[in-house]
């Protein structure tokens, strides 16, 4: 089986860069993909998979910075429009973009799960004739929209994957689970399938990411760290408007609260034992010079080497935001727009998937490990599927770069997209196997 994997894969290298191509062209970002979620849906079903979408694998009570309703509708407009099936669309009303595979094998074994994210980022891409998608013509038609991380890459090579299971359905043991997660820009789309309890059954759970730490394609790591837990949070303040010159003292300055709570932020604490982050980002305020601003936005992060760290610094920030809100006597609210816990990948499953690396020949160094060195909401479905007894790692496979990730002129060697088709065949083949 395993000789014959590469010959298998290296047969679908034109469809699986033409897959690859049509997404990053249609680029959607997060809580809108929804021709990206209709087109795996619609694949996963044709190859024979148990599929579910829409609620039946996102929590709405969980997600989290979801665009308006209004927005969502838009989105579902463009995408139809651009060749998404209605059908699948519909079922993914408000946004709940995931999808979930389900293939059983005719032999007892081991639930097996990949994970593939498919959002992009909120970036407008280049138009250069040196960045290869515009004069190759398959730069993003959705203006704002750019897959500048690679998740076209991911989602494409998480079908191919799918394809070479579903072909080798008699020769394989156990489950497998194909897990499309929406939303992880801004660390917002995991959490609220791990709410629906897809990955609770999960022995075996493998994550991928292309390029992310390792700049060169023959490169890879079993063994990613640095995943920093974060909360993302947005706090407005609500104030009172007034005349700044004829009554500024019947006026409460929502402006002023929001300033005092972003310095004071960056005046908390670093932890003793480990890195902690935070930053504002953005702090929008204010209408005009002879009005005393009765509302104020701020959008900020914390982060941290483990979850505890990252929230102590929640706590604290929490703290200062009401304390700033006080002393203002501004209303303050603050929701969740994003998180991400701290995990680290199980030696076990690492040492494994690093011989089936080593036996491949796909690559000139198999690194002991990798930084991510950011955060990354895969960590909820490893976490959960850790504390359920399962065995978790996450992927990086090296590739060069045109231009850094979330860059208006990123680009990826799509050779890469062969290669870590093949490494997760061959990591597929021995977690599902008879023996």
């Amino acid at each position: 089986m395993n000789t014959d994997i590469l010959d298998v894969v290296k047969a679908k290298k034109g469809q699986l860069i033409k897959c690859r191509r049509d997404l990053h062209k249609h680029a959607e970002a997060a809580w809108t993909e929804f021709r990206t979620a209709s087109i795996v849906a619609e694949t996963l079903t044709r190859l024979g998979y148990q599929v579910s979408v829409g609620e039946e694998v996102i929590d709405a009570e969980v997600m989290m910075g979801v665009p308006s309703q209004q927005e969502l509708i838009s989105h579902q407009e463009r995408a139809i429009a651009q060749g998404a099936d209605p059908k699948w669309v519909g079922k993914m009303q408000g946004g709940k973009t995931g999808v979930m595979g389900v293939l059983h094998f005719a032999q007892p074994g081991p639930v097996v799960a990949f994970r593939f994210d498919m959002d992009a980022n909120d970036v407008l891409e280049a138009t250069l004739e040196e960045h290869r998608p515009y004069r190759e013509g398959f730069a993003s038609v959705n203006s704002g929209a750019m897959h500048a991380c690679g998740h076209d890459g991911h989602t494409a090579i998480g079908l191919t994957l799918a394809e070479v299971l579903a072909e080798a359905k008699n020769e394989l043991a156990g489950t497998v689970k194909f897990i499309f997660q929406p939303a992880e820009e801004g660390v917002r789309g995991a959490k609220a399938m791990v709410s629906r309890g897809i990955v609770d059954d999960v022995d075996y759970f493998v994550g991928l990411h292309l390029g992310i730490g390792l700049k060169k394609i023959g490169t890879m790591t079993c063994n990613t760290v640095g995943f920093l837990a974060t909360t993302k949070l947005d706090a407005v303040y609500t104030g009172v408007p007034a005349h700044a010159g004829a009554a500024p003292e019947t006026g409460q300055n929502a402006l002023l609260a929001a300033a005092t709570a972003a310095i004071n932020l960056h005046a908390i604490s670093r932890h003793s034992q480990g890195a902690s982050r935070i930053n504002v980002g953005v702090l929008q305020a204010g209408t005009g010079r002879n009005v005393i601003p009765d509302k104020a936005i701020l959008k900020l992060e914390t982060r941290g080497t483990t979850s505890e760290i990252n929230e102590y610094m929640y706590k604290r920030a929490l703290t200062i935001l009401e304390a700033a809100a006080v002393m203002y006597h501004v209303k303050l609210t603050v929701a969740p727009m994003g998180g991400a816990a701290n995990c680290t990948n199980t030696p076990e499953l690492v040492a494994r998937l690093e011989q089936v690396a080593l036996k491949s020949n796909l690559f000139k160094s198999i690194l002991p490990d990798g930084n991510i060195g950011g955060s990354e909401d895969c960590t909820y479905f490893m976490e959960r599927v850790q504390q359920k007894g399962g065995q978790v790692a996450y992927l990086m496979v090296g590739t060069e770069l045109a231009a850094g990730h979330h860059d208006s002129r990123f680009d990826f060697d799509e050779e890469s997209l062969v290669t870590a088709a093949l490494l997760l065949s061959q990591a597929a083949v021995e977690l599902l196997s008879k023996n």
